[in-house]
């Protein structure tokens, strides 16, 4: 067996596993807090008490399934760790409190309140491991698919722009550039600033790749982001990727029109 074929047969064994060990103790949780229900009100009506359980085990499905998104787009999301944390703390205490009712006036051993907690927090535990097998999936799926890399010829080099003399008023010749200078307002979007910006438009990011990657002579995720962050911006993945659909046909047909070995 290769190692490629054994470090599948692993993943899959334990993604096996956690599905199996999510579902158990989802279904104890579940099922735990549907009896206290019915101890408490909801007695009289089994539809009702067996709702009413997902009242916190859906923060908990909802909340991880909204972080496994905004880990995939590289941003954090408060709201879906506290939905998270509200739906598993909340579990987990009235498991442990509805152990309270069956105790019928005696003292409650100790292990009572460990049973019942073990359901609700293996539950936490396992989902989560099954939302980062995900995201490590998705992440592989996402790099795998990337294609290669474009190999882009340089430019020709052009003779050096011409300079043209004037006499200063002291009467000293200097040199000086025929090249129109950059426009202020360019500049101004090009200057960094202080702290870290929150973005830069996206005009601003295509004009930086495309000068990058004809200077690099390969069109790559990578010398991009290198090549926005030298500039003091930021890219995010959704953006880095708008910009490589408009860089990739470019260069993509300054390949078939200027060939590597021409």
């Amino acid at each position: 067996m290769t190692k490629h074929a054994a470090e599948q047969f692993v993943l899959i064994t334990a993604g096996i596993v956690i599905v199996a060990l999510t579902a158990g103790a989802f279904w104890l949780s579940y099922a735990h807090l549907a009896e206290v229900a019915g101890q408490h009100g909801l007695g009289g009506s089994p539809i009702r008490q067996w709702a009413w359980p997902a009242t916190l085990d859906a923060f908990i499905v909802a909340g991880e399934l909204l972080m496994l998104h905004t880990g995939l787009r590289g941003e954090g999301d408060l709201s879906a760790v506290a939905l998270t944390a509200t739906g598993s703390l909340g579990s987990i205490a009235l498991n442990v409190a509805g152990v309270n009712g069956t105790g019928h006036g005696r003292d409650i051993p100790l292990l009572d309140y460990v049973v019942a907690a073990v359901p609700p927090t293996a539950a936490l535990l396992a989902f989560s491991v099954l939302m980062g097998q995900i995201h490590r999936l998705v992440d592989r799926s996402v790099s795998s698919a990337e294609p290669a890399s474009v190999q882009v010829p340089k430019p020709p080099v052009t003779a050096p722009t011409q300079q043209v003399e004037r006499v200063q008023p002291s009467g000293l010749p200097a040199a000086v550039s025929a090249q129109c200078p950059e426009p202020s307002t360019e500049v101004a979007q090009r200057r960094p600033r202080g702290g870290r910006p929150p973005g830069a438009p996206l005009e601003v990011l295509v004009e930086t790749g495309r000068v990058a990657v004809a200077d690099q002579g390969k069109l790559t995720r990578a010398v991009v982001r290198k090549a926005v962050e030298a500039k003091g911006l930021t890219i995010g993945s959704k953006r880095l990727t708008e910009v490589m659909n408009i860089l990739r046909p470019e260069f993509e047909n300054a390949t078939e029109t200027h060939p590597a070995n021409a």
